[in-house]
């Protein structure tokens, strides 16, 4: 099935049948298309001092001493970050002096954590080393429309309300 080395007059006949096709000409259907993004690399002899900001990929294989807020982050084997990380979703494989706050974050088997995480997801491979608090972000609640009080009922809390001195405290939820 795949032994079959193609003749030269394959070749030539895919060629021809491919000229004589006509291209298709770009929608202007509004649109764009973006090019698929290439992760920026800081590579293992590099040291960054400051924060780094962007919106894109980045993979971090030296040494970054500040606060990285990206869209996503993979800290390679070599990698090592001094400061907190702000990512949609983290990978980190080296080592980490921080705290992550993250909505998917993967520890893998040679990582090395000193901080806190804040994630809705988080995965860990046997092996990583993380020191810190797991801290589960959930979003708020859409706001609830609140039913309109039943009046006999608000008429026994009004004369309550009105003859403490102190308010009650409500307990929050």
């Amino acid at each position: 099935m795949f032994s079959k080395q193609p003749t030269k007059s394959d070749l030539t006949n895919k060629t021809a049948m491919r000229m004589d096709t006509p291209m298709l000409a770009p929608s202007d259907s509004g649109q764009t298309r973006k090019a698929p993004s290439v992760a920026s690399l800081i590579s293992e002899n590099l040291t960054v001092e400051g924060g780094i900001t962007g919106e894109g990929e980045l993979h971090i294989d030296g040494i970054v001493r500040g606060d990285v807020r990206i869209g996503k982050l993979t800290i390679g084997d070599t990698g090592h970050v001094e400061g907190s990380i702000f990512a949609e979703a983290v990978e980190a494989r080296g080592r980490v002096i921080g705290a992550i706050t993250a909505k998917q974050v993967r520890l893998y088997g040679t990582c090395y954590i000193d901080g806190d995480i804040t994630h809705e997801q988080l995965a860990m491979e046997t092996g990583a080393f993380f020191q810190g608090r797991s801290l589960k972000f959930q979003r708020p609640p859409a706001p609830a429309a609140e039913a309109p009080a039943k009046p006999a009922q608000a008429a026994l809390e009004a004369p309550v309300a009105a003859s403490s001195a102190a308010p009650e405290a409500k307990p929050a939820y």
